[in-house]
């Protein structure tokens, strides 16, 4: 078995995952959404010191384990260098008491096989990255051949709707309260301009649309936030949409795939769902609950590089804030 970390960001994770079946043995996320929403974001010091005082108690739930385990697995980035680094610590401290190897774990990729999670892998397909941090459409022809063809030139898409929600204090994570809130709005009342619609360019920007909204917000009550989030969500997947079709264009999807934390958002997923409809593209999806960051998608990304053998010495293990795959 493979003991995987996760704690790139604001969400403490550990998962075991068995090498020759890919079966979830064990995982235990535990969320600092309650203390950073106080600030309406993410504080990284803060994340840190809980990372320092989760991340144990969950191994302590894996001891039962530790004599099955043939190596320990981290993410080392893309992430928080201040949270990369509690993870980082603990997988050297097990790795000495165990005398088990240590594979370092890109987060991006993890996301990537959370699509596999329990499930043999689906290569190759076109894959749309959303998160809090990335936006990136992805060519994922192999486990070695990954590129990405597109990303966003400032916000994310998942961040939009992160400082949409703070806008409206509504709370953080921002994702679901607009989402929920969007629910019950008029998408067309608000007519904000899709962002770089009269550009050729494969890429993306949403802090353009993300002023926009903050207008409205400033002009408007409370009883037009409805409105303005149902608008917001609209314009922000219509964007992403728009920019998929060009790319299509010359790189018609067979298989495509939707992954990150701002995947779990229903209205994307319908959106994607119409677009890919016409060239009779299978859509793959994350299970809800593997959509945000996790320790089960890094161990099911270890499982691959333990039969690669692709081990990292301690001395060479290093975090990263670079989003490359």
């Amino acid at each position: 078995m493979i003991l995987s970390i996760e704690s790139s960001c604001d969400d403490s994770a550990v998962a075991i995952t068995e090498i020759a079946t890919r079966r979830l043995v064990f995982h235990k996320k535990i969320s600092q959404e309650l203390e950073h929403s106080v600030y309406g974001g993410v504080v990284p010091e803060l994340a840190s010191r809980l990372h320092a005082e989760a991340l144990p108690r969950i191994l302590e739930l894996c001891k039962p384990y530790f004599s099955e385990l043939k190596a320990v697995a981290v993410t080392t980035t893309p992430g928080l260098a201040v949270t990369l680094i509690e993870g980082v610590t603990m997988a050297k401290a097990v790795s000495i008491a165990l005398g088990i190897p240590i594979i370092s774990v890109n987060h991006l990729k993890g996301h990537i096989y959370s699509l596999f999670i329990e499930k043999e892998t689906e290569l190759p397909l076109t894959v749309l990255l959303v998160s809090g941090g990335h936006t990136q459409v992805i060519e994922a022809k192999s486990f070695d051949d990954m590129k990405v063809v597109a990303s966003t030139m400032d916000d994310s898409f998942g961040e939009s709707f992160d400082k949409v929600a703070k806008m409206m204090d509504l709370g953080y994570p921002g994702g679901p309260e607009i989402e929920n809130l969007a629910k019950g709005g008029d998408r067309k009342r608000y007519d904000f301009t899709i962002p770089l619609h009269q550009s050729p360019k494969i890429a993306f920007s949403y802090s353009g649309l993300k002023n926009a909204v903050r207008l409205a917000v400033l002009e408007g009550t409370k009883e037009d936030y409805k409105d303005i989030a149902a608008s917001f969500e609209h314009i922000a997947v219509a964007h992403l949409t728009q920019k998929l079709k060009k790319y299509f264009k010359a790189n018609p999807p067979k298989k495509f795939a939707i992954v990150g934390g701002a995947s779990a958002n229903m209205y994307l997923r319908g959106q994607i769902e119409k677009l890919i409809a016409p060239y009779g593209a299978a859509l793959l999806l994350s299970e809800l609950k593997y959509c945000s960051d996790n320790a089960a998608m890094i161990g099911r990304v270890a499982v691959e590089m333990y039969e690669r053998g692709m081990f990292t010495l301690q001395n060479e293990l290093k975090v990263s804030s670079r989003s490359e795959l």
